[in-house]
């Protein structure tokens, strides 16, 4: 059995992507990540991977003149280095209708908060939130990518306590570490064909 080719979009820090390297290189998880690849220069997500050898790669959304061409092109990276799972990581561009049709319930996403609470919100954003309107429990959602953004069929969620005296920046480490585990847990479940969609849902099998 080959073990689960991961390919990783990302336009930020890639905290979560550690949590997957970490497990991976702990040899608690049969997968290997084959390609991480972001639409930020600059985007340390690519400076984790090349520290951990991965193989990375920028692609500029100026050199393409439109999302359908530019999405095409991260198509064929992903197909050429023959990827089993997409996984998004604070990746901050919407994608094609082409792509996700292309790699239908092959693609997920990691969301700061309880979906469906603040979807189509970006991180920061959703703990100011959280702290502002005292809520008392947050956490993420995993789920699969489809045309309408934050709601194709979750996966699972984790949920954190906030205390009073938290901060939008304690919050986000506890969603954060929160997201680590819920990734890993699915990744293992994904490589194992546990989880199958039916009529639109989820199903996790035993």
């Amino acid at each position: 059995m080959h073990k689960l080719r991961i390919g990783v979009l990302g336009s930020t820090k890639g905290t979560d992507l550690q949590a997957i390297i970490d497990s991976i290189e702990k040899k608690e998880l049969e997968a290997e990540i084959s390609i991480v690849i972001s639409n930020k220069k600059d985007a340390f997500i690519l400076e984790r991977a090349k520290k951990h050898g991965i193989d990375n790669a920028f692609i500029d959304p100026k050199k393409f003149n439109t999302k359908e061409e530019y999405d095409k092109e991260l198509a064929k990276i992903l197909k050429e280095k023959k990827i089993d799972l997409v996984i998004l990581i604070g990746y901050m561009k919407i994608l094609a209708p082409s792509f996700i049709k292309e790699f239908q319930w092959k693609i997920i996403n990691i969301h700061p908060s309880l979906l469906p609470m603040f979807a189509g919100e970006m991180d920061a954003n959703v703990h100011e939130k959280v702290k502002n309107m005292g809520l008392r429990e947050t956490g993420c959602t995993l789920h699969f990518v489809t045309e309408n953004v934050d709601e194709g069929p979750i996966i699972m969620q984790k949920k954190v306590a906030v205390y009073p005296n938290d901060t939008s920046e304690s919050i986000k480490e506890k969603v954060q570490k929160a997201e680590g585990t819920v990734l890993v847990k699915a990744i293992k479940l994904f490589s194992n064909d546990k989880i199958i969609v039916k009529k639109g849902k989820v199903e996790i099998l035993e």
